[in-house]
């Protein structure tokens, strides 16, 4: 079983382009406003511009959805695959001394998945945990859930479209902790529905260990998910996140320590949340809000709200998180 197909015919900057529009009627007619009108509509021009990208509708839409129902064959082609060969084949050329490398830890496989477990294995091995042993169970993991391998690919676009520092999709599978930690959450949260819920934990700690976030493997993330960084990144068992959220550094989905049960936040798809911004309890954050920086959130922010303005937040030493404009 190998990769995500698709037509080979169709261009690989096609099906990995996303032009985002958003239709609206305006006099009785139909008309699409382009993605800097919706920002403009949104105020998200003003800060953060590509990472809000993910709070927009895609066009391509009907490309996605297709992931999760294609067959996965070996040989089927795979764009998002065939661009990170392609790089790498370039690195090489570029950095000769890190052939080896490249090669042991791309070229060598024959798709994203078993590279991917490659990465992750050699990443979060240590005298306990064997890269070879670590190597199996990922793969293992990845090459039988049709979700995780529409969810990596996904999130590299993600990645890629919204770090404005980030200029090939092989440095996303190389060399971005943000991505490799959450790939690695999403094989512990198989184990952890699995049933193999001390193995679960057991990477979960390995995670943190390595790459500095704290993710429980019984939280659900959705798809296209850029964690930015990651460093400081703490996400609490009962989290819920949407898909095309970006989460910047040192961000804290937590409990505020008076609940059991259902007790972190639940994250609207689209959203934006900002450098060390601290959601507390089970609350809510509406699809496409923004949270800025510094903030503590205590309170659920509606849909589209840019908490940098309005009053909607408790930010850094203020504490105005609850008067609506």
């Amino acid at each position: 079983m190998g990769c995500v197909s698709e037509d080979c015919n169709v261009s690989l900057s096609r099906s990995l382009s996303k032009r985002l529009v958003l239709e609206t009627k305006m006099n009785g007619k139909e008309e699409k406003l382009s993605e800097t009108s919706k920002f403009v509509e949104f105020g998200l021009e003003k800060v953060f511009p590509l990472y809000a990208m993910g709070n927009l509708e895609s066009e391509d839409d009907v490309l996605m959805d297709k992931f999760g129902n294609l067959e996965f064959g070996v040989g089927d082609f795979d764009s998002i695959w065939e661009a990170v060969k392609a790089e790498a084949l370039l690195e090489a050329e570029k950095e000769p001394i890190l052939s080896s490398f490249l090669y042991a830890s791309i070229m060598s496989h024959d798709c994203l998945e078993r590279a991917l477990g490659f990465v992750l294995a050699n990443r979060l091995q240590n005298p306990i945990l064997l890269s070879t042993q670590l190597m199996d169970i990922f793969v293992d993991v990845m090459m039988n859930d049709r979700g995780i391998q529409r969810s990596i690919r996904l999130d590299v676009q993600a990645f890629k479209e919204r770090d404005p520092s980030c200029l090939a999709y092989c440095w996303v599978l190389l060399y971005l902790k943000g991505f490799h930690s959450l790939q690695s959450y999403r094989i512990a949260h198989a184990l952890w529905n699995s049933g193999r819920k001390v193995l679960a934990l057991a990477l979960q700690s390995r995670i943190s260990e390595v790459f500095g976030v704290d993710i429980h493997p019984a939280a659900k993330i959705g798809e296209g998910i850029l964690l930015d960084h990651g460093t400081g990144v703490v996400i609490g068992e009962t989290a819920v996140i949407g898909n095309r959220v970006s989460l910047m550094q040192g961000v804290t989905l937590g409990g505020s320590g008076k609940e059991i049960g259902d007790r972190h936040p639940k994250i609207g798809q689209g959203a934006l949340i900002g450098p060390s911004a601290t959601i507390l309890g089970n609350i809510r954050i509406g699809d496409g809000a923004m949270i800025a920086a510094g903030s503590l959130v205590l309170k659920d922010i509606p849909p589209h709200r840019n908490t940098g303005e309005g009053g909607w937040i408790c930010r850094r030493t203020r504490s105005i998180y609850d008067n609506e404009t």
